[in-house]
């Protein structure tokens, strides 16, 4: 069995008297891809930002390959190898798309090394039609494959994507499900997604939050056909 590489123990988040997560016990394996959903409010994105560092839980555990980082920065957190990709773009808009993946797989080898990861991700990514362009004068869909490969550029062992398809065109998003795939080859991902399109052509299997706790967690058809997911969550026509 693949060994399990992040978990979290009781994980709960109380903002005031709102409890936005609610003792939350959740584990994934290695080179599994697993989606979040859930209707706005349900927990799932301070659920990732606790993942991710963005915030401390007021109690429970994260637990990544063994070693708790449930009080870790964001930084530390993704020099450890965990690749984050918030709603928030990370990108230079002034330079080229290839010196923003640079920079990013510099943090990690030296400079040679640096440029054979860039030369490699923008191969992986198809970008090298644009890896001279200004990264500010992109289309929403190249950005966020920079967005990707700025996460790829670190060689991640854990990839956090939180809503990578949003404002994507059809053709953007069956290459982000290419991409998303072929990283699967050597990491685990977590993705926070509200377009269900998407979730059907990318995910096996799916977790669904409601009102900070997991309501389900099963293969994507299960829950899609499932009652109380499509009547209340989903809407009857997901």
């Amino acid at each position: 069995m693949a060994e399990t590489v992040l978990e979290t123990v009781n994980l709960t988040m109380r903002f005031g008297g709102v409890t936005a997560c609610d003792n939350v016990d959740f584990s994934l394996k290695a080179r599994e891809l697993r989606c979040l959903i859930g209707p706005n409010g349900a927990g799932k994105t301070t659920f990732f930002k606790c993942l991710t560092g963005l915030l401390t839980p007021t109690e429970g555990q994260v637990i990544m390959r063994g070693e708790e980082t449930t009080n870790w920065d964001t930084h530390v957190i993704a020099s450890e190898g965990v690749g984050i990709k918030t709603q928030v773009p990370n990108v230079l808009d002034g330079v080229s798309v290839q010196e923003n993946i640079w920079l990013a797989a510099r943090r990690f080898c030296s400079s040679a090394d640096a440029s054979r990861k860039t030369e490699e991700v923008i191969d992986r990514l198809s970008l090298s039609t644009i890896a001279t362009s200004e990264v500010g004068r992109l289309a929403h869909g190249e950005r966020q494959r920079v967005e990707l490969g700025i996460v790829a550029a670190g060689d991640p062992w854990l990839v956090l994507l939180d809503e990578p398809a949003a404002g994507m065109t059809s053709d953007d998003v069956e290459q982000m499900i290419e991409i998303i795939h072929d990283m699967t080859k050597t990491a685990a991902v977590i993705i926070v997604e509200h377009d269900m399109q998407f979730i059907r052509s990318v995910a096996t299997e799916v977790t669904v939050f409601h009102q900070g706790r997991i309501l389900m967690e099963d293969h994507v058809d299960t829950v899609m056909s499932d009652p109380t997911v499509r009547n209340v969550y989903l809407g009857k026509k997901a």
